[in-house]
């Protein structure tokens, strides 16, 4: 077990990924939309089933080295540029979409790939988490929630939550999934889906 988990957070811009981040940590959503432009670093300590966590979330900015709707494969050179400093040495990912926002969904669906591709050999077993923000948009959504999750979890073999920034819905469930999951990594003999799902029970997480 690490002593601190480093969670990477990326999105589209405007999916909400910063909004997500500051309701866990300080239970609070602004209404304006603040372009991320720079790679921001949170370190708090979380309490989860009476174990203390120290986290290392780093929210980054759009990777532009690799918009969507290109051939999803880039270059180490383009993970090593300054806002992505540390992206691909993290323990697990949160790949932020806009469930009202097919290009977001692309747009994850492209970083996810390269990820796979491109991350510090020796973590294929680094946990990957799908993020639907906005649910409380639900009725402008693009995709089925149901042919979303199909996707993620059969295919892709990842974790996936709905959530909703806005009013603090499935935020603190979205990261006791997370921890769950980074903590049982070394279990090979469990998916990495069931792993997420096991999440989902009674599990408590609280900021310090």
């Amino acid at each position: 077990m690490v002593a601190t988990f480093k969670i990477a957070v990326l999105g589209a811009q405007g999916v909400g990924k910063s909004a997500i981040v500051r309701q866990f940590l300080y239970n609070e959503f602004s209404e304006v939309c603040v372009p991320t432009t720079a790679r921001r670093v949170y370190l708090p300590a979380v309490v989860m089933n009476g174990h203390v966590h120290d986290l290392q979330i780093m929210d980054f900015p759009p990777i532009t080295a690799f918009p969507p709707g290109l051939i999803p494969f880039c270059t180490l050179q383009e993970w090593a540029d300054v806002c992505c400093r540390g992206l691909r040495s993290v323990h697990a990912y949160i790949l932020v979409y806009d469930i009202c926002c097919f290009d977001s969904f692309e747009y994850i669906k492209t970083i996810r790939q390269q990820i796979l591709e491109t991350r510090v050999i020796g973590t294929s077993e680094t946990p990957i988490i799908i993020v639907g923000n906005k649910r409380d948009l639900q009725r402008g959504r693009v995709i089925p929630r149901w042919n979303v999750s199909n996707l993620v979890k059969k295919t892709w073999k990842c974790g996936y939550i709905e959530c909703s920034a806005k009013y603090n819905w499935h935020i603190l469930l979205l990261f006791s999934e997370l921890l769950k999951s980074v903590g049982c990594a070394r279990c090979k003999h469990v998916h990495t889906t069931i792993r997420f799902q096991g999440a989902l029970r009674r599990n408590r997480c609280t900021i310090m």
